[in-house]
């Protein structure tokens, strides 16, 4: 619980987050680099207190299965009360994604709004996205 000012701002811990809402669909479509984005994730500071609030850029290319999307917004919701920080939570997004659906290539971004005047942005990717698109995705017309 972070104390700023005297003032006791209390948050939950990393155990509310719920990667079990998560839900993969099949999928046995192209190949192709997908991209899901939201400036509606929110956290908190476990030092502050106060609200992290971040856009999610979500990239991967399938290997048989899709996150169902209505699942991804009720993982992302359960982070909201959860104090962690942005690098954690970046990380945790990219593990449970990875765990769920076994992708080619996996990247997850997170741009965190402004906090002291420091932009703050993380990235973890399974691999070089251009590679990936061009083992993966790129195909030869005939």
């Amino acid at each position: 619980m972070a104390k700023a000012d005297g003032m006791a701002l209390p948050f939950e811990s990393t155990t509310s987050i719920r990667p079990e809402v998560l839900e993969a669909i099949a999928y046995d479509g192209r190949p192709q680099l997908i991209s899901y984005t939201t400036d509606e994730f929110s956290a908190v500071c476990p030092y502050s207190g106060l609200p992290d609030i971040a856009h999610v850029e979500i990239r991967y290319i399938p290997e048989g299965h899709l996150v169902e999307l209505k699942s991804l917004k009720y993982y992302f919701m359960s982070f909201r009360n959860v104090g962690i920080y942005q690098e954690d939570a970046t990380s945790l997004i990219f593990d449970h994604l990875a765990e769920l659906l076994g992708p080619n290539f996996l990247r997850v971004y997170t741009k965190y709004n402004v906090r002291g005047g420091i932009d703050a942005e993380c990235v973890i990717e399974s691999g070089y996205e251009e590679d990936a698109i061009r083992e993966f995705v790129h195909q030869e017309t005939r």
